[in-house]
């Protein structure tokens, strides 16, 4: 059973922080509808490899090895780690992937929200999806440029 990446070591891998609500299906939606942008996203990576942290609020909910077992055996792989306790204030999910950020030493990633108020105008590294549908090609298009993906 893989645990999250609890060390301070510096990852040479980009990372992506992952919401769901909203970015892997429609932010209200029926439970048979979950995660069903879930082939854009694997879209999006290709072969890449990325390392996946869940920010989603799902982490409140589920543990560590309940969230991965949700993904393929594909991606799994993929998932290190999910951010940690709930900042509470203005910006709560870039101070909490910032906490992330700083404790694993990581230097180039991005995040997947929908939640634009919870991250500061002009966040660079925001690639923001519209919650009443989720993820769609636009947002494909940006990881995939952000990863040096052609086609």
């Amino acid at each position: 059973m893989t645990k999250p990446r609890l060390n301070a070591s510096a990852s040479a891998s980009p990372a992506l922080f992952l919401d769901f609500d909203g970015v892997l299906h429609p932010g209200h939606c029926e439970p048979g509808d979950f995660l069903c942008h879930l082939p854009r996203l694997l879209e999006a990576l290709g072969q890449a490899n990325v390392d996946i942290v869940i920010s989603s609020s799902w982490r409140f909910q589920r543990s560590f090895e309940e969230l991965r077992a949700l993904f393929s055996p594909d991606i799994q792989r993929s998932i290190v780690g999910v951010t940690g306790a709930a900042f509470i204030g203005r910006h709560a999910r870039w101070y909490e992937i910032q906490s992330y950020v700083k404790a694993h030493r990581i230097t180039n990633w991005r995040v997947l929200d929908d939640s634009r108020w919870e991250f500061p105008d002009r966040c660079t590294e925001l690639i923001a999806c519209d919650g009443s549908r989720g993820m769609g090609q636009r947002q494909v298009d940006q990881i995939r440029r952000w990863l040096g993906i052609n086609g």
